[in-house]
């Protein structure tokens, strides 16, 4: 039976620690947040809306396939394999190593000679053979070193691991063997072994960033049909009708722990690429450039009530990392409107630890969708009326909306 430590128990992974645990290997997770741990040796799951992973996390800690820990020198000393899953996340457009660099040297201070150690964290092209593995091979020369990214998605991530092709790259050819070795043996999914760990960084950053240059263009087209009055959802339908254009949808914001930070990730690990700046600035700026499109339509914002349904940046989680109401609330705030938040999944209090102000909307006379959680699709608008209901997700029926008695406004509708 294959021994893995797995750093990190967050919402990636924990349900990575608990799949390999199913799939039959002893697993110990490591991780600095005690509640955590605890929750976890419990037989509780601490990512509860995870399929898979909360339904087996119970039996798995019963048998002691899966257990939790927050000391390094419990978990790495007699472990054959350790995955590295610690989010890397850009500040200020530069990566910020701090908390990965401390659990790497945490993991270099007790780690045995042949001891395969796997990065799954996203990392600038270079970080896996440059900045890591020296740090793991200054006790024993024969740590094996591989990078194999995690390519899941939150409230998903059994199914993905199933799913998609494992990418494995290693510093030399016995770590890219070994890593191979590994997941044949726990994944269901191919495993593509690439020509080494920068082939395999590269190919992480480039299908990422690749989303964000694309919702930049949808972004950017999304602006033009507004200003030829047109419907930018029938625009991408026709264009993606025949098999060369695969252009994805515009929205009021792109949020999460991927695409806001990981196209930083890339420049970083370059000279820098303007295509690259510019997407990303087109992005970032939308939650501003749809406040303007709310002024042209009512005016000057001071005083007025604008409602925002949803927190998170993708419907169906509880997830606010990054999400565009950050951004909105800033915006309409410098413009003195008076602005609350609400989300299904996140409790008045949660909101304002996350500094969103909560509200019910009752009144409003902005209402903007935030977020594309499947119960906003059947609101009764007659609640709002006679609100600006504004679709910043391109999700809702302006038939509807405008039935109850409201205003419709989309992005580029």
């Amino acid at each position: 039976m294959t021994r893995v430590a797995v750093v990190g128990q967050g919402k990636l992974g924990f349900p990575v620690a608990a799949y390999l645990a199913h799939r039959g290997a002893q697993v110990m997770g490591i991780d600095v947040d005690q509640d955590i741990v605890e929750t976890i040796n419990r037989g509780e799951s601490p990512v509860p809306s995870e399929p898979g992973a909360s339904d087996h996390v119970r039996e798995l800690v019963a048998s002691g396939a899966l257990r939790a820990t927050s000391d390094y020198a419990e978990a790495i000393p007699g472990a054959d394999v350790v995955v590295v899953l610690v989010p890397l996340l850009a500040r200020d457009g530069a990566p910020d190593f701090t908390v990965l660099d401390a659990a790497v040297a945490e993991t270099a201070r007790h780690i045995a000679g042949g001891t395969l150690v796997v990065f799954e964290t996203t990392l600038p092209v270079g970080a896996t053979r440059e900045r890591f593995t020296p740090a793991l091979r200054s006790v024993s020369s024969d740590v094996l070193v591989a990078y194999s990214p995690e390519r899941v998605s939150s409230n998903r991530v059994w199914r993905d691991l199933e799913t998609y092709p494992k990418l494995i790259g290693g510093v030399d050819d016995p770590s890219a063997r070994a890593a191979a070795d590994f997941y044949r043996d726990h994944l269901t999914a191919e495993v593509w072994v690439l020509a080494s760990s920068e082939t395999a960084e590269l190919a992480k950053l480039a299908e990422t960033t690749y989303r964000d240059l694309n919702i930049a263009f949808a972004n950017e087209l999304a602006k033009f049909a507004d200003e030829w009055s047109v419907d930018v959802t029938e625009v991408i339908d026709a264009a993606n009708s025949q098999p060369y254009s695969h252009i994805h949808r515009p929205g009021v914001g792109v949020g999460g722990h991927c695409i806001p930070h990981y196209p930083h990730l890339l420049q970083a690990s370059t000279q820098g690429s303007p295509l690259i700046a510019v997407a990303r600035g087109i992005n970032e700026e939308m939650p501003e450039w749809v406040v303007r499109r709310i002024e042209k339509e009512v005016g000057p914002l001071a005083g007025t009530s604008v409602h925002l349904l949803g927190a998170s940046y993708r419907g169906g989680v509880k997830e606010a990392a990054s999400s565009p109401a950050h951004a909105l609330v800033a915006c309409l705030r410098a413009r003195g409107a008076d602005v609350g938040v609400s989300d299904p999944y996140f409790t008045p209090a949660e909101l304002r630890r996350l500094g969103l102000p909560p509200g019910t909307g009752d009144g409003a006379e902005v209402i903007v969708l935030v977020t594309d959680h499947r119960r906003y699709r059947a609101i009764d608008w007659r609640r709002y009326a006679p609100a600006l209901i504004v679709d910043g997700r391109g999700v809702l029926d302006r038939r509807e909306v405008e039935a109850a008695g409201c205003r419709y406004l989309g992005v580029g509708r």
